[in-house]
């Protein structure tokens, strides 16, 4: 053979070999065993006949199995007058469950004396969850923690001749008395009665953790609010259990003891949870051990690599094991996932919202059939008298209650909010589907490290015959390789699934995807698909489904069987194989058709940078969906649109509106047809504008004049551009709100101060940051300040109002 063609040939083997796609091959054919209830006492029934029950893999509602997807929000912490709207962009977000703690201190800061008016109404918030079609999990203590002074006990404990969080009979009679404080608020809301309340929480990290008493000295060790017996094995913060409690048996008993005086009180509810991680004390076969997930803690010394991006079966192996109970006996219920995180003076650690769905995508793929946020949504801790309830023991700060999370201090809807929704979304429309399947893993998944960036990180949930294949490349505190060339191969009892059938596909760096095999799509098998299920829309008639698909990937379907078609309507192609019809999308909103005997189903392919501006409506019983990039609120056959700083609101709605729109605040125009399947619309409303106007006192502190909430407006944010270590802001000399610095604008909402006070003047003072801070290094490098060889630094960049436009679209 001559060199010339023999390098020729050796150059197309080596292109050959580099361009081979990476398989990974998982069997996924072993069905999953029946699950058992037999030994767990929880389920109810309500008067209208729906049912809420419990098995060892999954929840149950009405029989069918369910996914609970819980979302913190803190009544106390968010002006009352606010709450529906709050509750309304968590039930849009795909929330339908919210958690709250009872904080003990707030509602009886002074013994005797119970507080339930304002935004300690528990009773109006839990009438507006249900108003607002949420059920509720109320969290009811003694112990809470909270990032609240005492972790939530009353100051005047400290001072009762009383061990805490124990047997104590003292101490148990004002738990006692409290438990029947909360259930007379409570009373005939419960699932029983027809109500929205469907658990309750006991306690909270019993015999784990505990918060440090507020009434201390400054430089004093953090003197614990746990009993005596379990101050050596005590933890600040969610961490793993180095040592078994030798209380083991008390704890437990103490546990008893509570839901004694919870059933006593009324609270009677077909849940009743406990926090079961770190060796946390439970009620075996009475309380569902939920699970948490921190990536960002702030009671570390440091920024560490977390364990929370790695595939493992949970139902085997629980997140911060070792437990006291037997997971095997219990659904997954990942309750409280860090979805943001707070910042305490020495530390103050970034929570990325990229890491909220890839940690969702982590541990549904590893088994969990239950998932929830710490926290959803933020607020503003109150202060009240003689201290401010927040923990300032451990360096919180004072007012703020931001948590960085999806729905910040003031109602902002973020990031993390609209990322969250698409898992949402699927898991109210599917989770019936994914709750009893396995988890099934590849051989590394026991021994891969979250150090590791470049292996791939995947697992599968599966009955036997069909699933969900997970990917996830996301880590925290790294940065993860491109995954390139992914081929998967899937062994099922009905046969082998190539995903893709031919090629491969990329997977970018911080992405996660959910792809199907062998869904029944209407009566026709989706064999699979290399894009993740959203939702699906219309009626039994005509419905529809969306799919997405993240940037780097094509979508394609291959669908198997026969006596069905598949037609293609927009930006797609068909084309029929011997076995199966394979369908090519190749841009945003792909539309192909499909019809088996007399019905019809549409099907719907976005990017998900279209995905996340999508949420769902309701029109004459009919699903569909608003896509847009202002916040969209949906209630009763209208929506409201919310917009910060654009006087021009732009939504799309899908399928094809027949009625007409009309707008509230601004004139409303029909937008270009882009495509025939949507109806396009554009309100603009008139422009208000406020200048900042300041008065310095010194280079620390200055004024502001406040504007008016005019008509048409829902909020006006003051935002602070500034360097610095600290900010506070007063109202009529009290303080209603401060800042921790972490390299991002201070984005204040004004609505509420405006709105209960005539002052229009609010006076800021701030403090330098020094060259030697101990949070610096948790900030972002390129937000870090450059000292230029000075100790400290101070400067006040900017300062502008922005207000926040609202709209109600009626149809």
């Amino acid at each position: 053979m001559k060199p010339v063609i023999l390098l020729a040939l050796l150059l197309s083997v080596s292109l050959a070999i580099a361009q081979a796609p990476n398989k990974y091959v998982l069997d996924a054919s072993s069905v999953p065993s029946k699950p058992r209830a037999e030994h767990l006492k929880l389920g109810g029934s309500a008067p209208n006949g729906n049912s809420i029950s419990v098995n060892s893999d999954y929840f149950e509602f009405n029989g069918k199995p369910w996914i609970p997807i819980t979302a913190e929000f803190h009544y106390c912490r968010y002006p009352q007058q606010y709450w529906d709207e709050s509750l309304k962009k968590m039930k849009a977000g795909g929330i339908n469950t919210v958690a709250t703690y009872v904080f003990w201190n707030v509602h009886e800061q002074t013994e005797g004396k119970f507080n339930w008016e304002g935004n300690n109404d528990l009773r109006k918030f839990m009438e507006l969850c249900a108003k607002n079609d949420l059920l509720a999990i109320v969290r009811i203590g003694p112990f809470a923690h909270g990032e609240i002074r005492n972790g939530g006990l009353p100051d005047w404990l400290l001072g009762k001749p009383l061990t805490i969080r124990s047997n104590d009979p003292t101490y148990l009679s004002h738990v006692e008395k409290l438990y029947n404080k909360i259930g007379e608020q409570l009373k005939g809301l419960y699932f029983k009665d027809g109500g929205n309340i469907v658990g309750i929480q006991l306690e909270n990290e019993y015999q784990h953790s505990a918060a440090p008493w507020g009434l201390t000295y400054p430089g004093q060790p953090h003197d614990m609010t746990a009993a005596d017996r379990d101050l050596a094995l005590t933890q600040e913060g969610v961490g793993i259990a180095r040592e078994n409690n030798p209380y083991t048996e008390l704890g437990n008993d103490h546990m008893k003891i509570l839901k004694e005086f919870a059933i006593k009180a009324g609270m009677i509810t077909p849940l009743y949870t406990a926090t079961g991680w770190g060796n946390a004390a439970i009620i075996p076969d009475e309380t569902i051990p939920v699970t948490a997930a921190y990536a960002y803690p702030f009671w570390t010394p440091k920024k560490d690599i977390s364990p929370f991006f790695l595939f493992k079966d949970m139902n085997k192996h629980p997140d911060y094991a070792p437990v006291r109970y037997k997971p095997e006996d219990y659904p997954v219920f990942p309750a409280e996932l860090g979805s943001g995180i707070m910042t305490v003076y020495s530390r103050r650690p970034i929570a990325v919202h990229k890491s909220f769905d890839a940690m969702i995508n982590r541990c549904l793929g590893s088994g969990a059939n239950g998932v929830g946020y710490y926290m959803y949504h933020g607020g503003s801790t109150p202060h009240n008298g003689a201290y401010y309830f927040s923990d300032e023991a451990y360096g919180l700060p004072k007012k703020s209650y931001d948590f960085q999370a999806p729905i910040g201090e003031f109602g902002q809807v973020r990031e993390g909010y609209q990322r969250l929704k698409l898992l949402h979304f699927f898991l109210n429309d599917f989770g019936n589907r994914l709750a009893p399947m396995n988890t099934v893993l590849p051989a590394n998944a026991a021994t891969l490290k979250s150090t590791n960036v470049t292996d791939l990180r995947y697992a599968v949930r599966s009955n036997g015959t069909s699933g969900f294949l997970f990917v996830n490349n996301f880590q925290d505190d790294t940065v993860m390789t491109v995954k390139k060339d992914l081929r998967f191969e899937i062994n099922t009892s009905s046969g082998v699934v190539n995903i893709p059938a031919s090629g491969s596909f990329d997977l970018q760096r911080d992405e996660s995807v959910i792809f199907p095999f062998n869904f029944d799509l209407e009566g026709i098998n989706l064999q699979y698909a290399t894009a993740q299920l959203l939702t699906k829309g219309g009626d039994a008639e005509a419905p529809f489904y969306v799919f997405f698909s993240p940037a780097g990937i094509k979508p394609e379907f291959s669908f198997t069987g026969s006596g069905f078609s598949v037609k293609a309507l927009n930006l797609a192609t068909v084309k029929d194989n011997k076995t199966s019809k394979l369908v090519t999308c190749s841009g945003d909103r792909s539309e192909f058709l499909l019809t088996k005997g007399n019905k019809q189903v549409s099907v719907l392919v976005l990017t998900k940078e279209t995905a996340l501006k999508a949420y769902q409506i309701t029109q004459n019983g009919k699903r569909g969906l608003v896509f847009s990039d202002n916040v969209v609120i949906p209630d009763n056959g209208s929506i409201t649109l919310l917009s910060k700083g654009n006087t021009k609101f732009n939504f799309d709605v899908y399928p094809r509106l027949t009625s007409k729109a009309s707008a509230s605040e601004g004139s409303l125009s029909t937008g270009p047809l882009k495509n025939k399947s949507y109806s396009s619309y554009s309100v603009s409303v008139p422009e208000k504008t406020f200048a900042a106007q300041m008065t310095k006192f010194g280079e620390k502190k200055f004024a502001v004049a406040l504007p008016d909430l005019s008509a048409g407006l829902n909020d006006y944010f003051l935002q602070i551009d500034y360097t610095g270590d600290t900010g506070m802001g007063f109202i009529d000399a009290e303080l209603v709100t401060d800042e921790f610095f972490k390299g991002t604008t201070w984005d204040i909402g004004l609505r509420n101060i405006l709105s209960s006070t005539k002052t229009r003047e609010m006076v800021f003072y701030f403090r330098p940051v020094y060259s030697n801070a101990t949070y610096l290094k948790d900030l972002d490098p390129a937000t870090v300040p450059n000292f230029e060889n000075k100790p400290s630094i101070l400067k006040v960049n900017s300062v502008k109002f922005v207000p926040e436009y609202r709209t109600t679209i009626s149809f």
